[in-house]
C-alpha cells in the first residue's frame, strides 16, 4: 500500500512540476509577445474604478497568475507608483482574470500536450525570429501545461480504488455547511502551502476529472483556494509602505467577504450552475458518474463546471464589491493607520518582486530613474544656497546624506536590471535595461560632482579664504545654467524624448565656452595679483567640476536618443 501511494505522489508531483513550469512559460512567453502593450495597460490606471477591473483582468491573463498580478500592485503601491484606490481596482480585475486558467483546461486536449510541447520547442529553440521564439515559448507552456495535467490525472486514477482514501476524503464531502467549510480551509490552506492558486486548481480538476472527489466538493475547494491565493500579497506587504500594507489587506478582505456569502448560498448556487452546465452539454456535473459514460467526456463536463464556478464566483464578487470600493479603501485604511513616523515617498531599493515580470519591473526602475533625477535637482538648489550662504551646516550634511542615497540606489538598480535580465528576457526588455543602467550610473556621477563642488567650498571656507565679487558671480552664473540644463534634460528622459539631443549639444557647448571664458577670466584676475595662488587652484577645480556635471547631463541625452 505505502509503494502504490508513492508511485501516485511521484507520478502527481511530476505532473504538478511540468504544470508549472508550463504556467510559467506561458507567462513569460505572453508577456514578451505583449512587449508594450503590458505597459500600456499599466498607464491606463486612473481611479476610475471600472477601467482598474480591465486593466487587472488583461494582466492577469496575460501573466497568467493572480498572485503575481497582486504582489506587482503591491510592489507599485509601495513605490508610489500606483494609488490605494487604483490598486484596489486591479485587485479586483485580477481576481476575474485569474479563471481564464480553468477556461483554458476545459479543453481537455491531455493526449495533445505532449506533441503540442514538442512542436513548439523546436521553434522556441531554433527560430532567429525573435518574436516567433516568444510565441513558440507560449505555446510550448501550453503543451506542458495540458501534459502536466494529463500526468496528475492519470496520478489521481488510482486513487479511486483506495478504501482508505476514500474513508478519509468522506469527511470533506461538500454535502453540508461544516463539509463546504472543511473543503475551502483544505483548498486555502494546499493553496497557501503551494503559493500558486493555479496549481492548486490543476490538482481540484484532476482529482475531479477522474472521479476522485465529487463536483461539489471540487467547487467548495475552489472557494478556498481563492482565499490561499491572497496570502502570497499579505507576505509581499511585509516591509511596506502603509499603502502597500493597505493594497494586500484589500486583496485578502475581498475575498474572504465573498467566500463567506458564496459558502452562505453554496447549496442554491451549485444547483443553479449544474443545471446551467445540463443546459449546454446534456449532462449534470451533479448527477453523472465516471463509471457510467465516456471517460473523457466526464472530463470535460465535471472540468467546465468547476471553471463555471470559479469565474462566477469572482465575477459576481467583483459586481457586488465594485460600488463600494471607496468604502473598503476607507476600512483598510483605517485598519492600517499612518505610522507616526513620516514614510519616504521613494524607497532607496527595488522590489525583487518584479523580477518575475520584466516587462512592468522596467517601469518600476525608471521610477527609481525619476526619483534619482528629482535628487540631483534638488542637491544643485541645495548647493546654490552653499555657494551663497554663510550658515549651511544641515544643508551641507543633506546634501552628503542624499549623496549617499543616489550610491546606493544606483547599485540597487544596476542589481535589480541584472537580475532582471539574465533569465528569458525580450530584447526590448534588455535594451531599456542597459538604458536605465547607463542612466543611473550617470545620475550617481553628477551627485558626487555636486559634492565634489560642496568639498571645494569647505575646503576654501577651512583654509580661511571666500569665494565674493567676480569669481562668485560667475560661478552662480554658471551653476544656474547647468541647472537649467539638468533640469530640461530630466524632462527629456522621463518623457523619453530623444528629440532633445541637438539643443542639448547645442547648450552644451554654451555651457562649456562659459566654462573656458570664466576661467579665463580668472586667471586673468591671478595675473594681477587679485587673487591667491591657493584660491585660483581650487576655484578652477570648482569651474571644472561644473563642466564634469555637464558632460554628464549630456550623456543621458544621448542615452535617451540611443547613441550610447
Amino acid at each position: 500500500m505505502d509503494t502504490s501511494f508513492l508511485q501516485i505522489a511521484l507520478k502527481v508531483i511530476g505532473g504538478l512540476g511540468i504544470f508549472l513550469l508550463g504556467m510559467k512559460h506561458m507567462s513569460e512567453g505572453l508577456q514578451a509577445v505583449s512587449g508594450d502593450r503590458l505597459r500600456k495597460i499599466i498607464g491606463i490606471a486612473t481611479n476610475n474604478r471600472v477601467r482598474g477591473v480591465f486593466m487587472g483582468l488583461l494582466i492577469t491573463m496575460l501573466v497568467q497568475s493572480s498572485s503575481v498580478t497582486t504582489v506587482m500592485v503591491v510592489g507599485f503601491v509601495n513605490s508610489s507608483i500606483m494609488t490605494l484606490m487604483q490598486a484596489i481596482g486591479v485587485i479586483l480585475g485580477a481576481n476575474i482574470g485569474t479563471t481564464i486558467t480553468g477556461w483554458i483546461l476545459v479543453l481537455n486536449i491531455g493526449k495533445w500536450g505532449l506533441p503540442i510541447l514538442g512542436i513548439a520547442a523546436f521553434f522556441f529553440l531554433f527560430s532567429k525570429n525573435e518574436r516567433v521564439r516568444y510565441v513558440g515559448m507560449t505555446i510550448m507552456g501550453i503543451g506542458m501545461v495540458f501534459y502536466g495535467l494529463e500526468l496528475m490525472k492519470n496520478g489521481f486514477k488510482p486513487l479511486r480504488s483506495h478504501e482508505e482514501f476514500n474513508a478519509w476524503f468522506q469527511a470533506f464531502q461538500a454535502t453540508t455547511y461544516l463539509g463546504i467549510i472543511k473543503c475551502a480551509a483544505v483548498g486555502c490552506i494546499l493553496t497557501m502551502i503551494v503559493q500558486s492558486s493555479s496549481a492548486t486548481l490543476g490538482i481540484t480538476i484532476g482529482l475531479a476529472a477522474m472521479g476522485v472527489i465529487e463536483f461539489q466538493t471540487a467547487a467548495a475547494l475552489v472557494l478556498g483556494e481563492n482565499i490561499g491565493t491572497t496570502v502570497t500579497a499579505l507576505i509581499a506587504s511585509i516591509g511596506t509602505s502603509t499603502n502597500a500594507k493597505r493594497a494586500g489587506y484589500a486583496h485578502f478582505l475581498f475575498n474572504v467577504i465573498g467566500t463567506i456569502w458564496f459558502i452562505a448560498l453554496f447549496p442554491i448556487a451549485i444547483i443553479g450552475l449544474s443545471n446551467f452546465v445540463a443546459w449546454k452539454t446534456g449532462f449534470n456535473p451533479m448527477e453523472i458518474d465516471i463509471d457510467s459514460m465516456d471517460e473523457k467526456k466526464f472530463g470535460i463536463i465535471i472540468t467546465t463546471g468547476i471553471a463555471l464556478t470559479h469565474t462566477t464566483f469572482n465575477v459576481i464578487n467583483v459586481l457586488v464589491f465594485l460600488p463600494f470600493t471607496g468604502l473598503l479603501a476607507k476600512f483598510v485604511t483605517r485598519l492600517v493607520p499612518e505610522k507616526e513616523a513620516k514614510e519616504v515617498a521613494h524607497l532607496t531599493y527595488l522590489d525583487v518582486r518584479m523580477l518575475d515580470t520584466p516587462s512592468l519591473g522596467i517601469i518600476q526602475s525608471k521610477e527609481q530613474l525619476n526619483f534619482m533625477a528629482e535628487s540631483v535637482e534638488g542637491m544643485m538648489n541645495q548647493l546654490r544656497v552653499c555657494l551663497d550662504g554663510e550658515k549651511t551646516d544641515q544643508i551641507e550634511q543633506k546634501l552628503f546624506h542624499r549623496e549617499e542615497i543616489l550610491d546606493n540606489v544606483q547599485k540597487e538598480i544596476f542589481l535589480f536590471l541584472s537580475n532582471m535580465v539574465s533569465g528569458q528576457v525580450p530584447q526590448e526588455v534588455t535594451t531599456k535595461a542597459h538604458m536605465q543602467m547607463r542612466i543611473a550610473d550617470e545620475y550617481e556621477s553628477l551627485s558626487d560632482y555636486v559634492t565634489n563642488v560642496l568639498k571645494g567650498i569647505k575646503k576654501l571656507r577651512e583654509n580661511q579664504m571666500k569665494i565674493e565679487g567676480p569669481a562668485l558671480k560667475k560661478l552662480l552664473i554658471l551653476h544656474d545654467r547647468v541647472d537649467t540644463y539638468i533640469i530640461k534634460i530630466n524632462e527629456s528622459m522621463k518623457e523619453e524624448n530623444s528629440d532633445q539631443l541637438i539643443w542639448a549639444i547645442t547648450e552644451g557647448t554654451a555651457i562649456g565656452q562659459l566654462m573656458k571664458d570664466s576661467r579665463r577670466e580668472h586667471l586673468e584676475r591671478l595675473q594681477k595679483e587679485e587673487v591667491s595662488p591657493l584660491f585660483s587652484l581650487a576655484y578652477t577645480d570648482l569651474l571644472n567640476f561644473y563642466r564634469r556635471m555637464k558632460d554628464h547631463a549630456l550623456n543621458i541625452a544621448e542615452v535617451v536618443a540611443g547613441e550610447k
